[in-house]
């Protein structure tokens, strides 16, 4: 039996979410992903990380793996990784993936209760996690537990559109509504409306933001503009990211910034560009 199947059932976890995650690396492993088109998306996570604070042969942690699609970056650039995610699908997903990289451990866990030592990383990362986590705070103290003082962590959280316009804050609350709804679907219906989506709005919006670029113009004001060179599988699996979760937090600048800093990380930096909010902290030496 698992850590994750034999502890408290008031574990930080939500199994209904797990379970959609579990669904969605088993159907997007992004095996037929360009490598390039992978190592773009995973260079708008990384640019900030700070790669040359690492010590020789660095020992760290991916919080919440899913498909183990970042790990296949991260994991030939240091000594060991451990790849944790609560989805024992998500990780048979990833023993695939990384299947060629001998320095790899697999942990079937719940991020506020790592079997990991206390300061014993060199370095971690959660990419697109936490949000989905009931008590985030809960899960990013934990995961900064396990850093060396001084050592980063990477971390990628839900931006809540703080200042942008009226028009794109409502379509955020009309997009939860769908969420809501799609969320609650059974598997099949759920993938299916899932498509639909990324077919009649994210292709669109996406390929309309791309055209306007060719002609000169500023991409950014446009509606998933952030897509406009992302190949037509990434939109399917980002749209079901996206609409089927049943629980998604967002956060402003500063929430992020003293959600880092109360877990105990100093030295807070922001990506300049999209996705929002990827940002990176040191774990206090004091």
């Amino acid at each position: 039996m698992s850590r994750l199947e034999s502890q408290d059932p008031k574990s930080n976890v939500d199994p209904k979410v797990v379970e959609a995650f579990g669904q969605e690396w088993e159907r997007f492993t992004n095996a037929g992903l360009a490598r390039s088109e992978l190592q773009s998306m995973f260079d708008d996570y990384a640019t900030i990380f700070p790669w040359d604070e690492l010590p020789s042969e660095p020992v760290g942690f991916d919080a919440g793996c899913g498909s183990g699609r970042w790990a296949a970056f991260f994991a030939p650039r240091v000594g060991h990784l451990y790849c944790i995610d609560a989805s024992a699908e998500a990780l048979n997903v990833a023993r695939q993936v990384l299947r060629d990289h001998g320095n790899v451990s697999f942990l079937h866990e719940d991020l506020s209760s790592l079997g990991l030592e206390e300061e014993s990383c060199d370095f971690g990362y959660s990419l697109g996690v936490l949000h989905h986590i009931p008590d985030t705070a809960s899960a990013l103290q934990s995961c900064v537990r396990r850093l060396r003082p001084g050592a980063p962590f990477l971390v990628y959280l839900y931006y809540d559109l703080e200042g942008a316009g009226v028009v794109r804050r409502v379509i955020l609350r009309l997009v939860t509504v769908v969420r809501t709804v799609v969320s609650r679907l059974p598997r099949t219906f759920r993938h299916i409306v899932a498509d639909v989506i990324a077919v009649s709005i994210y292709w669109p919006f996406a390929r309309f933001a791309r055209m306007a670029e060719r002609l000169g113009r500023d991409p950014s004001s446009l509606p998933l503009f952030q897509y406009r060179n992302r190949s037509f599988s990434v939109m399917r699996n980002d749209a079901l990211d996206r609409f089927g979760t049943r629980l998604e937090k967002r956060f402003s600048r500063d929430e992020v910034k003293k959600l880092l800093e109360h877990a105990g990380l100093i030295n807070v930096e922001f990506s300049d560009g999209p996705p929002w909010w990827v940002a990176v902290g040191r774990r206090d030496v004091g």
